[in-house]
């Protein structure tokens, strides 16, 4: 099963347990009941905020709700940072050079740029590649867990 449909597995699910329905769970978390459908279909990912929001709600993890991990325990997460500190950080951690990062992810300078100047956050897709990369959790890629 591919990310699209985990995720929209994971949803359904955790929406029938807390017995929630699309518009309801759109009016509490801030997220276009059109936005909540497509993740329910499998045909759109979140982005980075979205995917906090939904696992804020639903007290889970990312890694749950994106399939990359079974533990369903109820967990607060810390607020996370801007990404442009939290890559500064996971670099600085890992003892790992932008350079490096770049070449052994294939991701381009200009991608990891962006994100290290704040104006753009990395797709759930590259959430996964980072986390995958360090070998740790997209909750700690993105800051949420120590």
């Amino acid at each position: 099963m591919n990310i699209l449909e985990q995720l929209s597995e994971r949803l359904k699910d955790l929406m029938t347990e807390a017995d929630v329905k699309t518009p309801a769970l759109a009016e509490r978390t801030k997220i276009d009941q059109s936005v909540i459908s497509k993740f329910l279909r499998a045909e759109r990912l979140p982005s980075a905020k979205t995917l906090v929001s939904l696992a804020d709600f639903f007290h889970c993890s990312t890694d749950y709700l994106l399939g990359l991990t079974d533990n369903l325990k109820e967990t607060s997460f810390k607020q996370r940072p801007p990404f442009s500190k939290q890559l500064s950080f996971l670099l600085s951690y890992f003892h790992v050079t932008k350079y490096r990062l770049e070449k052994e992810t294939k991701l381009t300078e200009e991608t990891v740029n962006r994100w290290h100047k704040g104006r753009y956050e990395p797709t759930v897709e590259n959430l996964i590649r980072l986390a995958n990369y360090f070998d740790c959790s997209v909750d700690f890629i993105l800051g949420r867990e120590t």
